[in-house]
């Protein structure tokens, strides 16, 4: 793709996946990651969970080349900041404070997923001739010519940093902790490579799970029954109901996710006396569990590391992959083997008395991110001689 044929690019936005072609759509994200996949957006939509009334409007970029669709990325304009796992509230107030909207806001992300992965999907030949300079442009022109106030790229992956890192925008880091598998061949091999300490507390929590007669069924794919779905989510939507809050995802949303993606899909259930009593839900790509959602309705001591962590390596484990993204935050994941793991995100600010502001804050930000990432690693229960 020359210079000539990148001045005729042209960015437009899709108010639905429905609207854009079901090969191009495979022939730009693949079929690998699932949260890349079309019936993962479908199912958001239909489901109701990304519309207008849920402040999530869908407005996919098509990245176009005469009639030929060369580039896409899931966007959205959105009305709040929840469900993105990258805090604005405080920008936000500050324009609130000067009587200034902040929203709508065009974000370019997967919906209430903090997961790592590509954000552009754009055909090799864009990719290779499209610059930082011209792409900051374009979404620049675009969220002026959508009304919108910023734009916002979350949790784009190494491909996709080298197109972002732009001067003009804004850089933030975060931090998430995710294991490895060091080729390890069981969950047995994987505690040989911690310290005695780590090792005999993970050991106990797991006993201790055991003690009180809490046992666990995997169902992957369409081998999950109806019943057992419905029961998970009585339990996912448990989580969100403890703190005052209503779940993001509904059931039909698990409900089409089960019918059309089954093969990405293992769920994890705890049993007790005969009972299903919490469940987790992963998700699959190639080389990664994502372990993403996640309930119960009743406290049991160690349940949720159990059922989340200990119980994902062993899925992992016996997947054969090397990767386990256990989701967002979670500090008390470090002494479990989950190393600390730099996240991206690129920020537009269109008003430029903000920016020198945000500019300062977000350095700051930065460097505290980092020097946190370093104390981190030292805090690591890996024996000295493992190499992470």
């Amino acid at each position: 793709m020359s210079e000539p044929i990148l001045k005729t690019l042209i960015i437009e936005t899709r108010a639905s996946v429905a609207d854009i072609p079901d090969e191009d759509w495979q022939r730009l994200a693949g079929t690998s990651n699932p949260f890349l996949r079309r019936e993962f957006f479908q199912a958001l939509e239909e489901s109701g969970c990304t519309s207008p009334d849920t402040g999530w409007t869908p407005s996919y970029l098509v990245f176009r080349h005469g009639n030929q669709l060369i580039g896409l990325a899931p966007a959205y304009l959105k009305t709040h900041s929840r469900g993105e796992y990258v805090f604005d509230w405080g920008w936000a107030e500050a324009y609130q404070r000067y009587g200034l909207p902040y929203y709508p806001k065009l974000l370019v992300a997967i919906p209430f997923t903090p997961s790592v992965g590509p954000r552009l999907l754009l055909a090799p030949e864009l990719r290779q001739h499209l610059t930082p300079q011209l792409l900051h442009n374009a979404l620049d022109a675009l969220t002026d010519r959508l009304g919108a106030h910023s734009w916002h790229v979350l949790f784009p992956d190494s491909e996709d940093q080298v197109l972002l890192n732009n001067g003009q925008g804004f850089h933030r880091l975060g931090c998430q902790f995710h294991w490895h598998n060091r080729n390890y061949q069981s969950f047995t091999d994987y505690l040989s490579a911690l310290n005695s300490r780590r090792r005999k507390a993970i050991r106990k929590e797991r006993r201790q799970v055991a003690e009180q007669d809490i046992t666990f069924t995997r169902f992957h794919g369409q081998n999950i029954p109806a019943h057992v779905l419905a029961a998970f989510y009585v339990f996912y939507q448990a989580t969100y109901l403890k703190r005052g809050q209503r779940p993001y995802l509904n059931q039909a949303f698990f409900e089409q996710l089960h019918r059309d993606l089954p093969e990405h899909l293992h769920l994890i259930m705890a049993m007790k006396d005969g009972q299903m009593i919490a469940g987790a839900l992963f998700l699959q790509s190639e080389s990664t569990l994502y372990g993403r959602y996640w309930g119960c309705l009743e406290e049991y001591k160690h349940l949720h590391f159990e059922t989340c962590y200990y119980q994902g390596i062993e899925l992992a484990l016996s997947l054969g992959l090397s990767h386990f993204d256990a989701g967002a935050q979670g500090e008390h994941k470090l002494i479990r083997g989950f190393e600390p793991t730099r996240t991206h995100s690129w920020h537009g600010i269109r008003h430029p008395g903000f920016r020198e502001a945000i500019s300062e804050a977000v350095h700051e930000e930065s460097e505290q991110v980092q020097a946190y990432i370093a104390e981190a690693e030292t805090l690591l229960p890996f024996k000295e001689q493992s190499a992470h």
